[in-house]
């Protein structure tokens, strides 16, 4: 009924213009007028409405933008709030010998800018140590086996292979997993993994000061997932990087004063190589990742964190999954990253070990691979360095071996194999008998 309305209106309508046409010229002209004058009413409202709704539009982002970045703020304070006390000394504003002085000293700028002041075991030097990618899930190897045999840390990592990682200033891990128990697995993926958020105590136990992010698993369980993690590492005072709510935060280093030396981390990710990955880029507006397939604004944020540090390390996700030999995309990025800035650059997600070269002053291990993540028996390592106000002092890569869900330092035989072999992967430098690298 109500078509067969509108279709009689529209017949009515065209007739009266038909009669209209039958009109006199000065009435024709009158007509056309009142629709001219009518359609500009019309524009001018249009006009005030467009810059109204723009000003609404623009507030509304504006309100939106805050509440991320007050978000930010309350998970970086929680960070902040679990620094000891004995750890966030100020320096001595002014002096000629404490450089970093009048940031020591304000502590919200430090937490704004994402800064953290840390106890140095050494006056001389900073001492830095990474491993590769650890996983906690309870439903697959590694933690099953950990829960049954008690499910104290030394039933998965050997006390040799703790003090090793204990040893050092600030220790950075790949956190390959996201701690929730909400959301779903990602549709059509072989593999997703996710922790419960009780097992973030296993990276005090073993000493993580960092845990990167940026990898094609943090985003297994959806966004909710990644939020949680953000969530549970705050609280557990554990800083994070190469993730967040948002592109700024997913981008931002994580900075540490020790020693009056400032040390920026950047963590990105290649994987996975798509346009539209299952693991989600962060956005403006939305949580992910910091991806890096497309690399420019990766290097500009090397570039920046540069500018504001004095060594920048980047630990990156890239490569292909069980091959030993570095692809195209990590040796296009490599000799960029040093350009930009990078002092010292980590490679993961292989899954195995790769080589190791120089690029300039700048070390790259192209994969660290597993270090605690699966039942497999494999090689693995622990790269350390040491580093003082002129830059790199020391690079030593310290072979160990993931075998029957557990990590070890690797002794003897096996030491001189796995070092061995790192030779075999790395023709441009020299591994001496205790791991230190120099370039050829």
């Amino acid at each position: 009924m109500k078509k067969k309305k509108t279709i009689q209106n529209v017949k009515i309508n065209q007739t009266s213009k038909k009669r209209q046409g039958r009109g006199t010229p000065l009435r024709a002209f009158f007509v056309t007028l009142g629709s001219v004058l009518g359609a500009g009413v019309i524009l001018l409202a249009a006009l005030k409405i467009v810059p109204r709704l723009q000003s609404e539009g623009e507030k509304e982002a504006s309100i939106i933008a805050q509440g991320e970045e007050k978000k930010e703020e309350e998970r970086f304070s929680l960070l902040w709030e679990s620094i000891p006390e004995e750890s966030r000394k100020e320096g001595e504003i002014g002096s000629e010998e404490t450089r970093y002085g009048d940031v020591l000293a304000d502590e919200e700028y430090m937490k704004v800018n994402r800064i953290i002041p840390w106890e140095g075991s050494s006056e001389e030097e900073v001492t830095l140590g990474f491993v590769g990618d650890i996983l906690l899930d309870d439903e697959y190897a590694i933690m099953a086996n950990l829960l049954r045999r008690g499910a104290t840390i030394e039933n998965g990592v050997s006390e040799a292979m703790l003090a090793q990682l204990q040893d050092v200033d600030v220790l950075v891990a790949n956190n390959e997993f996201p701690y929730t128990d909400r959301g779903t697995p990602t549709e059509g993926k072989t593999y997703t993994f996710r922790a419960d958020t009780r097992m973030v105590s296993y990276l005090h136990d073993l000493g993580v000061d960092v845990a990167v992010l940026a990898n094609n698993h943090i985003y297994d369980f959806g966004e909710i997932g990644l939020l949680d993690t953000l969530d549970t590492l705050s609280g557990a005072g554990i800083p994070y990087v190469g993730a967040g709510e948002d592109l700024k935060e997913a981008s931002a280093p994580i900075y540490f004063i020790v020693n009056d030396i400032k040390i920026a981390v950047v963590a990105a990710t290649q994987i996975e190589r798509l346009d539209n990955p299952d693991t989600r880029g962060a956005t403006e507006t939305s949580a992910g990742v910091f991806r890096c397939w497309n690399p420019e604004k990766l290097y500009e944020t090397v570039s920046m964190a540069k500018e504001n540090s004095d060594f920048v390390v980047v630990y990156i996700h890239w490569g292909t999954e069980n091959v030993t030999e570095p692809d195209w995309a990590q040796l296009e990025q490599a000799p960029k990253l040093a350009q930009a800035g990078a002092d010292l650059i980590i490679g993961d997600h292989p899954h195995c070990l790769q080589g190791i070269t120089y690029f300039e002053d700048t070390p790259v291990i192209y994969s660290l691979g597993n270090f605690w993540f699966n039942s497999k028996t494999v090689d693995t390592g622990m790269v350390q360095v040491a580093i003082d106000r002129e830059g790199l002092k020391s690079f030593r890569f310290v072979p160990a071996v993931q075998s029957d869900c557990r990590v070890d330092l690797a002794y003897g035989e096996d030491a001189d194999r796995i070092l061995s072999y790192m030779r075999e992967l790395s023709p441009n430098v020299t591994i001496d008998e205790e791991g230190y690298v120099k370039p050829q």
